[in-house]
């Protein structure tokens, strides 16, 4: 059975890599966080102005639809110091051009902490991202992007409070 799954993952992978249209590119964006808590906090609880910063491959599937992986490395969390939390994130968008200049995606995204060893975060968070991206040149764009925490990013080991990560980004980048 693994040598299925093995085989069948290849030719996925394969598949995508000889596509029709592959590019690379970076991105960078301003992001605006803040954390949704459940019971509310007893604390005042401002949002997080930060930034993301990244590199990407869009694999085009057909002339309208592509799919773009991301690795990323994003400022989260609320204004105070400790409710930030910063993640390497893998968001992964399926991507619909309804005209040349303009690209409509959603997808799942994966985020690993990088903050800090011992606070109340846990390591990995889910989150659902929906964004839209414009073309200024054939190279450089801006886009705008929402990522909805699915999961609660609080480990359940040393908090009852539940949390999820909500954030908008407003970003800029060049495809290579």
């Amino acid at each position: 059975m693994k040598n299925y799954l093995l085989a069948f993952l290849l030719v996925c992978t394969t598949s995508i890599c000889m596509a029709q249209d592959v590019s690379y590119g970076v991105r960078g964006a301003l992001n605006i966080s803040n954390l949704d808590f459940d019971p509310d906090p007893n604390f005042e609880n401002k949002h997080r102005n930060g930034f993301a910063f990244g590199g990407f491959a869009e694999f085009g599937l057909s002339d309208n639809v592509s799919l773009l992986t991301e690795l990323q490395w994003s400022a989260e969390g609320g204004k105070d110091e400790d409710i930030r939390a910063d993640y390497i994130q893998l968001p992964i968008q399926l991507r619909i051009s309804p005209s040349d200049r303009l690209s409509l995606g959603a997808g799942p995204q994966i985020a690993l902490k990088t903050w800090k060893n011992e606070d109340a975060f846990s390591t990995l968070a889910f989150s659902g991202v929906v964004g839209a991206e414009y073309m200024i040149t054939s190279d450089l764009f801006i886009d705008a992007r929402f990522s909805f925490g699915l999961t609660n990013i609080l480990d359940e080991d040393l908090t009852d409070r539940k949390a999820k990560n909500n954030v908008i980004q407003f970003g800029f980048g060049i495809k290579i």
